[in-house]
Parts: C-alpha cells; sequence; structure tokens
C-alpha cells in the first residue's frame, strides 16, 4: 500500500491536503503572509482543482479539493507549456500506451504544481524573514476522500472546530 504522501493525485477524485511547518516554526506570522499564500494556492493550484473549503492556522492548513476532469488539467498543461516553452517530461506521447503515460503525466503535473506552490511560498517567505531551509515539515500529506462518514469527520474536526479558532483564513465554499 502507498504511503499517505505517495498517494496519486488523480482527476475527479477528491483529496485533503495538508502540512504543518518545521519544528516549532510558523507558516505564517501575519495576516500578509496568509494572503500571500492565498494567491499563490490560486495561482499554481486553482487551475486544475475546485476547493470546497480551507482552513490556514500558524503553523499548519488543511484544503479540502477535488481535482478537475482530465479535459480541465490538459488546458492548464498546455497553458504552462506555451508560458514555458516546455514542461519536460509532461509532454504528450504519441504512442500506443498514450493513455497510460497521459495518466501518468497528469498525476506528474498535479503533484509537480503542487511543489511548485509550497516552493514558490517557502522561498518568498525565507526571503522576507532572512531565514534558510525546508519552511514545510515534510512533503504535502493527502488522504483520498472516498466516502461520506470520512467527509463528514473531516468536515467536523479539521474545518467546522477551527473556523473559531481563526475565522479569518477560514473559508467555505457552498
Amino acid at each position: 500500500m502507498a504511503s499517505i504522501n505517495q498517494i496519486p493525485l488523480t482527476p475527479d477524485s477528491t483529496y485533503h491536503i495538508y502540512n504543518r511547518a518545521n519544528a516549532d516554526d510558523l507558516l505564517f506570522t501575519s495576516n500578509k503572509n496568509y494572503l500571500y499564500f492565498l494567491k499563490k494556492y490560486e495561482y499554481y493550484i486553482t487551475p486544475f482543482a475546485d476547493t470546497f473549503c480551507y482552513c490556514l492556522m500558524p503553523n499548519h492548513f488543511h484544503f479540502l479539493i477535488r481535482i478537475k476532469d482530465e479535459k480541465a488539467i490538459e488546458e492548464w498543461m498546455q497553458f504552462k507549456m506555451k508560458k514555458h516553452k516546455t514542461l519536460q517530461g509532461f509532454r504528450k506521447n504519441k504512442t500506443s500506451d498514450e493513455t497510460l503515460k497521459v495518466s501518468k503525466n497528469l498525476e506528474g503535473f498535479i503533484s509537480q504544481e503542487f511543489s511548485n506552490f509550497f516552493n514558490a511560498y517557502t522561498k518568498a517567505y525565507n526571503k522576507k524573514y532572512g531565514r534558510r531551509g525546508s519552511l514545510f515539515m515534510h512533503n504535502f500529506k493527502r488522504k483520498l476522500v472516498s466516502d461520506e462518514a470520512y467527509l463528514k469527520k473531516l468536515y467536523q474536526l479539521k474545518f467546522r472546530v477551527r473556523q473559531k479558532e481563526n475565522d479569518d483564513f477560514f473559508r467555505l465554499y457552498e
């Protein structure tokens, strides 16, 4: 069985995405940090994922998202390829195994966009606060939300309770 951070992010699936800061560090020390994090999220993640809700806490975050369909992801990939001339390893291969390769490319592309998102935030945060090294504890974690019971538990424990703690950076899309 794949470890929690190796679960592939696949089209048309819903995930709980989360991570925390290294040691006793904070991810957000001012409202500007929260807003910048969300701005980067909007750029890197929103084009291929619908966000149901999120909660940003000073030392960790949670997102409940649904990865869009293959067509939406491919359109974002094409846009990025044109903008950056190439996304090595993510171009479609015209072979008999095209479907499998495109599927793996989509999973790789999605994971890479999350990596780009976290790296962009970390670089800006480190520069602003004169720090070096990893800001996040590990690679981001993800859990597939495959049943309603887990969805309800997740919503109650991770999102509704924390809304009261940090109402400014909690959002539920209804």
